[in-house]
């Protein structure tokens, strides 16, 4: 008998991924022979700092490194993260306790979920916002409660009046600064008032730090961490991705309240055995020697901020510089907002070959909204800039 045409459970509960119908536009037009220019997907284009490509390799080559690694991470690898904890935000963390190695940031999320949250748990979250804050909340059974985020004390507010209105208290407050897709950065008073409020309520917090080392003109963002008494009631996630030019290998941390930390090693010990343990020497190495390289990198993508920011507002498309995150979120052009967010990503491409993300795809609040991922080279920005300024000139 075939299988009936019913959807899986958990499948049906996922919606169609909108990006997909930008990136079938663009893979059909590249396949026609025209040059898009790809601002679209959050993938870092750039090369792993030598020293730790070397590391890999030299690791790699070792067969004693080809066996099952620790699910947890290696002992070296937890300790080295909770060094730079300390020396960058005067965090002391337990490696043992209070810190594990994932396959990613995605890993740590979505598995920390699962470990964490029952069904019908509130999770709230700011939105819009990357994709797996909310369906990961789902797919583990919970109730994804995504809040407006216009400013962060107005989400602050928002909250708070959450908590006076239901019965039932979120069991998890979810948020990540700076933030994707809005770029909204928050200081350290903000994350204060946030473990302040989950402290009252019994409330976890979990504090996606993908973003940590890219920030711009003197802003530092605040590790959740830093607050007095947070390890009581949080974790933070940090990825290796966009600090180091590692998104391929898939290196990331959680760190904080030992519970939760524990919850999600249970949860692992039946999933996986760790990253490959050539790639955890590697990250070792990253995390002990390439500080300055880390720098580098948020410097380049402060370069191509302004790259395209500076040339976008010449063009007649009034945009403003983030202070973090690797993106830029830009209102769509008035002759174009009645078309929405997905529309005028396809015309964009259709017209001036350039991708951006349609903000619909992070949710209904990012609609009027596109994302630009600073992920082109400066030559290629440039050439980008002029195409939609032909593209907005033509319109007028």
């Amino acid at each position: 008998m075939p299988l009936s045409n019913e959807e899986f459970y958990r499948i049906q509960k996922l919606p169609p991924y909108v990006f997909a119908v930008v990136n079938e536009m663009k893979a059909e037009l590249r396949a026609n022979q025209y040059d898009v220019i790809d601002f679209g997907m959050g993938n870092p284009d750039g090369a792993t700092p030598r020293v730790i490509v070397n590391k890999l390799v030299e690791a790699a080559r070792d067969k004693r490194n080809h066996r099952y690694s620790m699910s947890r991470g290696l002992p070296n690898l937890r300790l080295e993260i909770c060094k730079r904890y300390k020396k960058l935000f005067n965090v002391d963390l337990n490696p043992e306790t209070e810190a594990i190695s994932t396959i990613g940031a995605k890993d740590a999320l979505a598995h920390l979920l699962f470990a964490v949250i029952g069904p019908g748990d509130t999770v709230v979250s700011p939105n819009p916002a990357y994709p797996i804050h909310q369906y990961g909340v789902i797919m583990a059974e919970g109730h994804a409660c995504t809040i407006p985020m216009p400013t962060p004390d107005e989400f602050l507010n928002r909250v708070h009046d959450l908590y006076k209105r239901n019965t039932e208290k979120p069991k998890m407050i979810l948020i990540s600064f700076p933030h994707n897709p809005t770029t909204t950065c928050v200081d350290l008073d903000f994350m204060k008032a946030i473990v302040a409020l989950a402290q009252k309520h019994g409330t976890m917090v979990v504090h996606d730090f993908a973003y940590a080392d890219i920030c711009f003109d003197g802003y530092k963002a605040p590790s959740i961490l830093e607050v007095d008494g947070a390890k009581e009631v949080a974790v933070e996630i940090f990825s290796m991705s966009k600090s180091y030019n590692m998104a391929g290998w898939r290196m990331g941390f959680c760190l904080g309240n030992p519970k939760m930390i524990k919850a999600l090693a249970r949860i692992k010990s039946y999933l996986d055995y760790g990253i490959f343990q050539p790639l955890q020497i590697a990250g070792i190495i990253a995390l002990r020697e390439c500080e300055e390289e880390a720098k580098k990198i948020c410097h380049i993508y402060q370069k191509r901020r302004d790259v395209i920011v500076d040339g976008l507002n010449r063009a007649g498309w009034p945009v403003t510089k983030p202070k973090g995150s690797m993106f830029l979120w830009a209102p769509i052009p008035e002759p174009f907002r009645d078309l929405g967010s997905l529309e005028f990503s396809k015309k964009l491409l259709r017209e001036a070959l350039v991708a951006v993300s349609p903000g619909i795809g992070f949710g209904p609040h990012g609609e009027g909204h596109v994302r630009f991922s600073f992920i082109e080279n400066e030559h290629r920005t440039r050439q980008a800039v002029r195409s939609v300024k032909a593209f907005l000139r033509a319109k007028t």
